[in-house]
Parts: structure tokens; C-alpha cells; sequence
């Protein structure tokens, strides 16, 4: 599995997850390497791709 969020270094708490006729868009805001706020916005064709982001995004570490 390729990763997606690769832009964050740490992830916030939640995510956003909107659902689409052609696929989802999985929203994940956090921090990158230099502490500077970013989101990922990142589409997804499947369900189990949406799946992939969420489970990378669970196994990030959490901007506390």
C-alpha cells in the first residue's frame, strides 16, 4: 500500500470522509515536518482505498 498522507508528519484527531457517485474524499489535517499546519485531500475511487487512508491515518502520530 502506497502512502497517502505522506505531507503530515503528525495528524490531528479527526478526519473528514465525504462520500461521492464516482469514490470518497478523505480530508486529514495535521502538521508537516517544519510544524507548519497542512491538510491532505485525498481521493479515492474505492471503498477500500478510503479504507487504506483511514487505517494510515489511525496509525499516524496524533498533534497533541
Amino acid at each position: 500500500m502506497a502512502k497517502k498522507l505522506t505531507k503530515l508528519d503528525k495528524v490531528n484527531e479527526s478526519i473528514n470522509i465525504n462520500r461521492y457517485d464516482n469514490g470518497f474524499m478523505v480530508e486529514v489535517g495535521g502538521r508537516d515536518k517544519e510544524n507548519d499546519w497542512k491538510t491532505a485531500k485525498v481521493l479515492c475511487a474505492t471503498e477500500a482505498e478510503m479504507l487504506d487512508v483511514v487505517k494510515e491515518w489511525n496509525s499516524m502520530e496524533l498533534d497533541s
